[in-house]
């Protein structure tokens, strides 16, 4: 077995080092951009007046880091060549991410906002995937320049990780002579609405509760009469964009949802192995730049006369943390690469539970990091002077969200003791 990077990998991250240097580090240099990154961050970000929104100067900077990305042909590595992209894998995905992400708190890779000089499109490859010929011209071309901007409507006031139980609900209906349907319901978490030109609304249209099938995933436009946004949810880490959301009586016409109408809900599933993959690369890059600061923080800190360092109980719990970073980087760049092997419905199959044990305990890694860096520092780790309250702060929320770990290990038992996937042939991957 060969575990080397590939060079072409490997090649790339100093070419995004070198990009990184020349480009994005002025950027953020220049007109006091280091205010959303220093102590003033949580402030300078958000628009504590408006709802808690982001600031827009803080967005604009954003935006003009992932033109400057894009044009320098960095942000859509990801994606296939066709739509601009690099036909980046997996394993070089998570490469990166993890690379980027133990550099440190900056505009490079700011993942409050998903944010990255390398970047996410799964709207993209959701409308190539299940689009109509009409949808893919549309919506393709305008999420990749920016124009359209999809938000997602799965989870509810009242379901979450229980989807099937969703109430949110299409029935159709006929209006001046169109065939359509018509949507009642409420979203919560249903974040970038406040940019949002239209917005994935999953909903129930045949079945019963607790069915896998009968969930439509509808496009509606944000300004259908009868979208309303009633309030938005305020956060660990601020600003927020997530909002709940009710949807009375809007009416869309036919075909204004993606893929088959009764099996919607395996939209929602399209992108989660490769979304959970590359946020366990960034929160195993997070967590070694969190143990990192600390190793030399504790060889520069001299209290009663002697290196920080010096001290067993110091040295002990970075080890153990420095450990897991090395088991846990190498089991995702194992699955990532063994993804890059196989089919999305084969990862579905065989790797699904593997990804879940990577995402989970990278997540849980992260913030135990976090929370030793601080308790290193001392008061000043504490502090927003450094950077892991916010850290620990921001990968908190991915113990919950996309898929909360008490789910993902579910999944992984439901493998384990044989009560899914009990009957999948054996595969190996190559």
């Amino acid at each position: 077995m060969d575990f080397t990077i590939p060079r072409e990998i490997t090649d790339y991250l100093a070419v995004l080092d070198d990009f990184i240097e020349k480009e994005i580090k002025p950027l953020q240099a220049q007109d006091d951009n280091e205010r959303f990154f220093d102590h003033r961050r949580e402030h300078a970000r958000t628009d504590w007046d408006n709802d808690g929104l982001p600031r827009h100067e803080w967005e604009e900077l954003l935006g003009e880091m992932r033109r400057r990305a894009d044009k320098a042909g960095h942000l859509r590595y990801a994606l296939p060549k066709e739509y601009g992209g690099k036909d980046g894998t997996n394993l070089g995905m998570a490469v990166i991410r993890d690379h980027l992400a133990a550099k440190g708190l900056g505009l490079h890779n700011d993942l409050q906002n998903e944010s990255s000089v390398v970047g996410n499109f799964p709207t993209v490859l959701m409308f190539r995937d299940f689009g109509t010929d009409e949808q893919k011209k549309k919506f393709i071309p305008g999420s990749l320049d920016g124009s359209i901007r999809v938000a997602f409507g799965l989870t509810e006031p009242d379901h979450g990780s229980d989807a099937t139980w969703m109430e949110t609900t299409a029935k159709r209906e006929k209006r001046d002579g169109v065939d359509g349907w018509l949507i009642n319901g409420a979203k919560m978490w249903n974040t970038g609405m406040h940019v949002a030109t239209h917005d994935f609304v999953f909903a129930r249209t045949s079945g019963k509760p607790g069915d896998a099938l009968g969930i439509t995933c509808f496009i509606v436009p944000v300004d259908a009469p009868g979208v309303k946004i009633e309030e938005y949810l305020w956060t660990f880490n601020m600003p927020t964009d997530h909002p709940r959301v009710s949807f009375t009586n809007v009416w869309v016409p036919e075909g204004s949802y993606l893929g088959d109408p009764e099996r919607g809900l395996e939209l929602a599933q399209h992108f989660v192995h490769e979304n959970r993959i590359r946020q366990a690369a960034s929160g195993v890059g997070a967590a070694q730049y969190c143990i990192d600061e600390s190793v030399a923080y504790a060889k520069q800190r001299k209290p009663f006369g002697k290196p920080l360092a010096s001290n067993q109980a110091i040295q002990f719990p970075l080890i153990e943390a420095h450990t897991e970073c090395q088991m846990i980087r190498n089991f995702i760049y194992k699955t990532a690469w063994e993804m890059d092997q196989m089919s999305k419905p084969d990862v579905a199959k065989y790797l699904s539970d593997k990804v879940s044990m990577c995402n989970y305990r990278a997540n849980r890694l992260v913030c135990q990091a976090a929370d030793l860096a601080i308790q290193v520092h001392g008061a000043i780790g504490y502090s927003r002077h450094k950077p892991f309250e916010h850290i620990y702060r921001h990968h908190r929320r991915y113990r919950i969200t996309e898929g909360s770990e008490e789910i993902q290990m579910r999944k992984v038992g439901g493998h384990l003791f044989g009560f899914i996937g009990a009957n999948r042939p054996a595969k190996a991957a190559g």
